[in-house]
């Protein structure tokens, strides 16, 4: 019979260190960073199979989310490794990450593309999609194909080579707006797909034209693409309630629950006893292949020693929740929140000590001028600027200031005062 639950020969339940240490492990975040030489892109892509995507974001207060994703694990890097492994620098055959909806828009590993086709189709179908109605339209279905043999005749196309100066004067259907609307369903579909992009706009061409040959483009049925896709989820995570699992992809709890219990049942999750951070006992799933790693955890042999910062989209928060139950941190991107009713900032940057989530800041970078602003620096309520978390934050603050090219750091405002006091006498 499969193992379907499991618990220390003791009986008792694993700590809250063992369950954070594990979920640190399997993120990537447990290890301090090694001056091993530069990041490449083989690196990088190993950080991102080990994740399962990366999501990304336009906000650009500092580096765009993508790039602080991996910062995060690696350290200093050269971003155009990470550009290079989405575009192939012009070559389809050197291709390593493909764009499309995951948890998000993400950047997602090769060799996942086939179990995303099913959901291609969907969009295909009309089966999902908010613009499935738009799409059934007569005149916007010939919009449609129409957009996609200009795209098959001339090549790659970017919305904005849909920008006519005569929109809104009857310039027809290569009007702005529409023909936004087809190539993004297009993608959607898994019709075009996207070869680059020119600042932060999408690139658009034909996926024979960006997929590497050797792509598999064998489909799954959509029952075979959930069971991989919360498979792939659960390693990433390490440790979670089993509902939780089905956050890590946007999938409904309600059509993942027959699939998270088909995987309890057959041994693939693990179910186990652990202790959350208000003292309850809850139960909670490890991927099999990881359930060698919560006895180590518990004993201290697997440990979190990783000091760093986080972008508000980081994977690690991706499982609603257990920012709570693991760290009592909770993670809030305000920039979409009218200034006033923010309590931490625009982007907060969540801290990470060791295995606890001890602070944020609000940064704001000068790029001519080389200078990193933090708006607000906070520590979070009992916890203090003591001098190895100082040290430790300082440490990474140097590697942050240098994958930004800047030179300076202004502390605004700090919660405690003497947190930025020593924080800026440590650099």
């Amino acid at each position: 019979m499969p193992t379907r639950s499991y618990k220390k020969k003791s009986g008792a339940v694993f700590p809250l260190s063992a369950l954070r240490a594990v979920a640190l492990h399997a993120q990537g975040l447990a290890q301090a960073a090694h001056d091993d030489g530069p990041t490449d892109g083989d690196r990088l892509h190993e950080v991102i199979r080990q994740i399962g995507c990366v999501q990304i974001d336009t906000l650009q207060v500092v580096h765009r989310s993508q790039y602080l994703t991996l910062w995060s694990r690696v350290g200093s890097y050269d971003t155009s490794e990470l550009d290079g492994l989405l575009t192939g620098n012009g070559v389809a055959e050197d291709r390593r990450l493909f764009e499309y909806w995951l948890h998000a828009a993400c950047l997602i590993p090769i060799e996942t593309y086939r179990h995303l086709m099913p959901h291609m189709r969907l969009f295909r179908e009309s089966k999902v999609g908010w613009r499935r109605d738009w799409a059934r339209r007569p005149e916007n279905a010939r919009l449609i194909e129409q957009t996609l043999d200009h795209v098959r005749t001339n090549g790659p196309v970017k919305v904005s080579d849909f920008d006519n100066p005569e929109k809104g004067k009857g310039a027809g259907w290569w009007e702005w707006k529409p023909a936004k609307r087809a190539l993004e369903h297009l993608y959607d579909c898994g019709r075009l797909a996207i070869a680059g992009r020119v600042g932060f706009q999408r690139i658009y061409d034909l996926p024979e034209r960006v997929l590497p040959a050797q792509t598999d483009k064998t489909e799954p049925g959509l029952e075979e693409s959930y069971r991989y896709l919360l498979e792939q989820s659960m390693i990433s995570l390490g440790v979670c309630k089993p509902m939780q699992v089905c956050d890590y992809i946007h999938m409904k709890r309600t059509v993942a629950r027959p699939f998270i219990e088909e995987l309890v049942d057959n041994g693939t999750f693990v179910e186990f006893q652990g202790r959350l951070l208000d003292g309850e006992v809850g139960t909670l799933v490890v991927h099999r292949d990881r359930l060698s790693e919560l006895e180590p955890a518990a004993d201290g042999e697997l440990a979190a020693d990783r000091t760093t910062f986080l972008s508000p989209f980081d994977n690690l928060f991706w499982a609603k929740d257990r920012d709570e139950e693991f760290w009592g941190f909770r993670q809030i991107l305000e920039a979409y929140k009218p200034a006033p009713k923010r309590d931490w900032g625009y982007f907060c940057l969540p801290i990470l000590f060791r295995d606890r989530l001890v602070g944020r800041f609000d940064p704001s970078l000068d790029r001519k001028s080389g200078t990193l602003r933090l708006k607000r620096l906070y520590l979070e309520p009992g916890v203090e600027p003591a001098e190895d978390l100082v040290s430790a934050v300082a440490g990474a603050m140097r590697d942050f200031l240098a994958f930004h090219d800047a030179t300076d750091l202004v502390v605004e405002e700090s919660t405690p005062s003497d947190f930025g006091r020593k924080l800026m006498a440590a650099l």
